[in-house]
Formats: structure tokens, sequence, C-alpha cells
């Protein structure tokens, strides 16, 4: 059983709950990315990165409340979960440097 698998079990066991926990984690996620990127500049480069932030943490709300099925909901959580990390580590190793 892979890793995916393992976990989109339990998300789908528990669908509600995990749901609104994605939700806060997906939000959170975002804004914390959507800070970094505009600690590194206000240029059209960080607005369009803002714009992707925005887009895919939205985009996991969006598949949750028009109940959208368990799988899609999941994989856009990951999707979301999966961005929104890159993100802060890109502009974290970027002020570090």
């Amino acid at each position: 059983m892979s890793v995916y698998q393992k976990y989109y079990g339990e998300f789908k066991e528990m669908y509600y709950g995990s749901a609104a926990i994605g939700i806060i984690a997906s939000s959170c996620l975002g804004a914390i990315a959507a800070m970094f990127i505009l600690m590194t500049g206000h240029g059209f480069l960080q607005m369009i990165q803002l714009f992707a932030v925005v887009m895919i943490s939205m985009g996991y709300n969006t598949a949750v409340l028009s109940n959208l099925p368990s799988k899609q909901v999941f994989n856009s959580l990951v999707a979301s979960i999966s961005v929104n990390l890159l993100f802060i580590l890109y502009h974290g190793l970027m002020m570090l440097l």
C-alpha cells in the first residue's frame, strides 16, 4: 500500500473532519507563502506567484464547498499543500541568501 493510498483512505474515512482541517491548513500555508512572496518584493513576477498561491489555496476551498468527490478534494489538498510549501521554501531560501 502506497503512502498516497494510506492517507487517502484516512481522508475518505473521516471526510468532513479532514476537509475542515484541510481548509485551515491550506489557508494558513497559503497566507505564509503569500507573506514570503511579498517580503521578497512587489514586482510583476511576485504578483504572478501571489496569484498562483491564492488560486491554488482557494481551489481547495472551492473543491470542498462545491461537494466534489473525495478523491478530487484530496488531490486538490495535496496540490495546495505542495505548491504552498514549494513557494515557502523557495522564498525562505531567497531571503537567507
